[in-house]
């Protein structure tokens, strides 16, 4: 690690799949900026979110908590009150913590609350109500709101977009703060719709030679998939013709084209004034774009929502494209230890320090609760479980059938596998992970269902289920055992052990 100032800037857009960016596979526009980035940096070839979407997406990345510890099971509600975020354990640990951009972790709305949130230096805090409240007129908070293929007929400056009044910020931290240690957050929501962008944008979109086209499972067939996906593509059955996705499609994609030229003014202001600093790239989550026939994200584990692009550079993360399953979960102690500062016990990642190679099989976990709180669309409370081993992919949809997917043979997860005898014990062996996964880590929503499916054999519902007992450790003060009143021992164990 730098022995001289240790400095993080961690850049996160929203809704950017992998190959929306040109340094991975199959890309479908170019990212120059981000991929001269990528060059000498670690690109994390198998990155995954928490979760599909956007607050509890992010409040992982903050936390070191899956939403299911940290209580942000959708959008609008609130981190639990004895949960801490980055911003606060760094800055307690005298670093300098700044968050410019989209927030969405303070249970307001889309936009945020306009203050900072605790840890986080006020001085340079600016989210997207501080951004709606500078502009002059309810007529132009409302454009700034429309969709892209009204701004691709109208006169938008990139001086007047949120991305480009974010990194302007960005690039004042970095000049102001160079002789500080720090961790500064950049959190954009573009290319997100609306996708605004300066017009010029879509004309470069359309000069390029990266051409709109159809993936193998663009439109696939849902046949032995989950019926809560059928309902969805049933809803956007209009908005997925060919004409309408064109639109948006070329929207977000010169949206992303514009927020690469304006992340190399902040690339450029950081080589310019830091010396080896470590830099993350990633986005909250992906967008499915017409895989199955889906739009947006939501209650599904398909690649096209959950894997991410996570790009990192400074200290050894170097020249390396790493195979190995990560999450967003782990980069909460990843950053914790390139301040040399302890990780909390009940951080639920690892840290990227600890990877011991590059093509590891190793397990990631994600899981969903519901889209949003306050509106009842987007299929409500739609509970689900997935683990990915750097091959097979288990999802669990309570409400629904499940889904087993051998992403080496079905890269495009076609075909579910869940009932075929053929792979019934990798299929139990990735399910018993999944459930001890969910015991160790004390998810509230544990229970005999989660074991219970119509395909495995040997589980029967019991009052007891696990017969274990589990006291949260929040890594804050001495916890109490119930049965004794004295300090406990051990966090997981079996009931009426003392």
């Amino acid at each position: 690690m730098s022995e001289t100032k240790r400095q993080v800037v961690l850049i996160m857009c929203d809704t950017v799949n992998q190959n929306m960016v040109s340094c991975y596979r199959d890309p479908v526009c170019k990212t120059e900026h981000l991929e001269n980035f990528a060059k000498d940096a670690a690109v994390f070839e198998n990155a995954y979110t928490c979760t599909p979407v956007c607050g509890p997406a992010r409040s992982a990345i903050f936390t070191g908590l899956y939403p299911s510890s940290n209580g942000m099971l959708g959008c609008g509600m609130q981190l639990g009150q004895n949960v801490r975020t980055l911003g606060q354990r760094l800055s307690v640990a005298g670093v300098h913590a700044a968050y410019i951009g989209k927030y969405h972790l303070d249970g307001g709305d889309y936009f945020g609350k306009g203050v900072a949130a605790a840890g986080w230096d006020p001085a340079y805090w600016y989210d997207m109500r501080n951004y709606l409240d500078e502009l002059p007129s309810p007529k132009e908070r409302k454009s700034s709101r429309q969709n892209m293929g009204v701004h691709f007929f109208g006169d938008i400056k990139a001086e007047d977009t949120f991305a480009h009044r974010c990194i302007d910020r960005a690039v004042l931290f970095v000049e102001n703060c160079r002789e500080e240690d720090f961790f500064l957050t950049v959190s954009l929501d573009e290319p997100h719709d609306p996708c605004r962008c300066p017009p010029s944008y879509q004309k470069k979109m359309a000069r390029s030679r990266m051409k709109l086209r159809r993936a193998p499972n663009t439109d696939a067939s849902l046949k032995g998939k989950p019926h809560i996906q059928k309902l969805w593509r049933k809803k956007f059955k209009l908005a997925v013709t060919p004409v309408m996705f064109r639109v948006f499609n070329r929207g977000i994609m010169a949206c992303q084209m514009f927020l690469d030229d304006e992340l190399e003014r902040l690339f450029r202001a950081i080589r310019e004034n830091l010396s080896n600093p470590l830099v993350v790239f990633t986005s909250d989550h992906g967008e499915m774009m017409r895989a199955h026939g889906l739009l947006q994200k939501g209650a599904c584990m398909y690649n096209e929502t959950t894997r991410v692009p996570l790009i990192v550079k400074g200290d050894i993360f170097f020249n390396r494209r790493v195979l190995t399953p990560v999450s967003h979960i782990d980069l909460a102690p990843t950053i914790l230890q390139y301040y040399s500062l302890p990780v909390p016990k009940n951080l639920e990642g690892y840290s990227l320090y600890d990877l011991k190679g590059d093509r590891e099989r190793r397990d990631v976990f994600m899981e969903f609760f519901r889209y949003e709180l306050e509106q009842d669309g987007f299929l409500g409370y739609q509970p689900i479980r997935a683990i990915f081993d750097g091959r097979y992919k288990l999802c669990i949809n309570l409400n629904s059938s499940d889904e087993l997917y051998d992403e080496e043979t079905d890269p495009y997860e076609m075909k579910n596998l869940i009932d075929e005898p053929d792979y019934a014990k990798i299929r139990d062996d990735l399910h018993d992970r999944l459930l001890s996964r969910m015991n160790r880590t004390r998810d509230p929503f544990r229970g005999y269902v989660w074991a219970c499916r119509p395909w495995r054999k040997g589980y029967s519902p019991s009052y007891d289920f696990t017969g274990k007992e589990r006291q949260l450790d929040d890594g804050e003060g001495v916890r109490l055992t119930y049965s004794t009143g004295n300090p406990t021992t051990e966090f997981v164990r079996k009931k009426g052990i003392k």
